[in-house]
């Protein structure tokens, strides 16, 4: 692990202007004494996973994220929900790192942002746990009508929400810190509405 902890965002979102890029760089002002960010660029360009193609032949943009995972001291994931789900540019992203275990015992932080998002939190939430991800209820959050809570400038504008992405950006900095101890348990995370 480096001095000043790196950590590889992903947005759930492909579009240019969202809310959970939007929140990604609030994130990355606020976290700052804690951990670097870099936003992964890229989910929109992966190829469709394909067993045939993993691991030995994978395409060269997968071989990058791959990297770029491993690389990473921590994962942050941002994400909206999608028709109740998780949207499918990122769950094919994760599906490219099952068999080569990137995201194994990497401290995560997952945050879904959206209208709601507590459906497709819990179902993002289990893929990540059994692709073996480090991530506790302290490194969780569902932020409701996001939209009312950061704006384009990238500003959380609610409090009470400001003070949440703060507690979880100082257990994902303990996580990291942590990282050659004993895994923490995880438990669900309350609701946030």
């Amino acid at each position: 692990m480096t001095a000043h902890p790196h950590i590889l965002a992903i947005s759930g979102s492909t579009r240019n202007s969202s809310s959970n890029g939007h929140l990604i760089k609030a994130i990355s002002d606020l976290a700052s004494p804690y951990f670097t960010i870099d936003i992964f660029e890229g989910i929109a360009t992966l190829p469709h996973f394909n067993p045939d193609l993993d691991p030995e032949k994978a395409p060269e943009a997968v071989t990058r994220f791959r990297q770029q995972l491993q690389a990473a001291d921590g994962i942050l994931i941002c994400t909206p929900e999608y028709a109740i789900g998780v949207p499918g540019s990122l769950k094919n992203a994760i599906d490219w790192t099952v068999s080569s275990m990137e995201f194994s015992r990497k401290p995560v932080a997952l945050i879904t942002a959206s209208t709601s998002g507590h459906i497709a939190h819990k179902a993002l939430l289990g893929t990540l746990l059994i692709i073996e991800s480090r991530i506790t209820a302290a490194t969780q959050l569902v932020i409701s009508a996001i939209k009312t809570k950061v704006n384009v400038a990238g500003q959380i504008t609610d409090p009470e929400t400001r003070e949440q992405i703060h507690q979880l950006i100082r257990s994902l900095a303990s996580s990291i810190a942590d990282q050659e101890g004993v895994a923490q348990t995880y438990l669900p995370a309350p609701s946030i509405h």
